[in-house]
């Protein structure tokens, strides 16, 4: 007696192709030795010493022909500089001023109401306080005698 078994139907495996691998390579860093001559370094005597003259150029003056004065010219790394400072700031003070002057209204009214109010509500209080002293305070005149008798 053979039962029958039913097989299942399974799918074919998905074709994953393979990935090629190459494992890295570092470039080793490779230097020239540097050389350093020793402190006691000589020439030898046979070698005459080169003279050398090293003038430094004069720097350009602007002559200013009413005064006679001669005024250095300052280098152009200084000049432009100086231009770019001078250019940012006024910059920056001219966005800022257009930036803050309404913020700077505003809160000028806004203080200006407070001390105008603070200065009100305290002319009140001085104003009451001086008409409290200044009326004459009503004793009460009524005597034991003039109260109605219980006989």
């Amino acid at each position: 007696m053979s039962i029958p078994l039913p097989t299942p139907n399974i799918p074919k495996g998905l074709d994953i192709p393979s990935i090629e691998f190459k494992p890295p390579s570092a470039r080793i860093p490779s230097y020239r030795p540097m050389v350093i001559p020793p402190a006691d370094l000589e020439a030898p005597e046979e070698v005459k010493k080169e003279e050398t003259k090293e003038e430094q150029p004069e720097p350009p003056k602007l002559k200013i022909p009413v005064i006679d004065i001669q005024m250095p010219i300052p280098e152009t790394a200084v000049v432009v500089t100086a231009v770019t400072t001078a250019v940012v700031a006024v910059a920056t003070t001219s966005v800022t001023q257009t930036l803050f002057e309404p913020i700077k209204k505003k809160v000028q009214k806004q203080l200006q109401a407070k001390v105008n109010k603070w200065k009100e509500q305290r002319k009140k209080k001085k104003d009451s306080s001086e008409s409290s002293k200044t009326q004459p305070k009503i004793k009460n005149t009524k005597s034991k005698s003039s109260e109605p008798s219980s006989d």
